[in-house]
């Protein structure tokens, strides 16, 4: 029961320092990320569609590309180079559903919610991102992980994840 008390205390510190310090400059956490962004060109239902017809052929393309990189450095450096490919696939598919307002890709630093992916939550901060821009770009985006590949494991990758925070907690445990 104290343990139990003591970690929910830690835990509830944790997300106060998160929540006054985070979300506004690259962390180390952060900094291992290598996120993706693919937004659409509005919120209409047929922008919003395509977005995820596109999503589909840009996942289809990287899987194999992402899965060969054993850093997240590899991964930025593997995808800057194929930025005008990326493009030319979310063109493709556009143009296969009756669109001709093109599509911008690009890698940067932006800053993102706190969000959670498959029971792995990425905090609010700045990120690493591939930035898929359909059309104006204005529209909700659809998000995913690109190193680690969260979305692009293509079913052979084995992906094993670790928390510092949780590491210090058995520790001080003894678990």
């Amino acid at each position: 029961m104290k343990k139990a008390a003591v970690f929910l205390a830690l835990a509830a510190a944790i997300v106060l320092i998160a929540c006054l310090f985070g979300g506004t400059e690259e962390t180390a956490e952060t900094a291992a990320y290598l996120r993706v962004h693919i937004r659409a060109n509005s919120n209409g239902a047929e922008d919003q569609a395509v977005k995820y017809e596109v999503r589909d052929g840009v996942v289809e393309y990287l899987t194999p590309v992402v899965a060969a990189c054993e850093t997240k450095e590899e991964a930025v450096s593997a995808i800057e180079a194929r930025l005008e490919a990326i493009e030319g696939v979310a063109e493709r598919i556009l143009l296969e559903n009756g669109y001709a307002y093109g599509a911008r890709a690009s890698v940067r630093k932006e800053e993102f919610p706190t969000r959670v992916y498959d029971g792995a939550t990425l905090p609010a901060g700045v990120y690493d991102a591939l930035i898929l821009e359909l059309g104006t770009g204005e529209g909700d985006n659809w998000w995913c992980v690109v190193y680690p590949p969260l979305c692009f494991t293509g079913g052979n990758v084995n992906i094993t994840y670790k928390s510092k925070i949780m590491e210090i907690i058995r520790s001080f445990f003894g678990d």
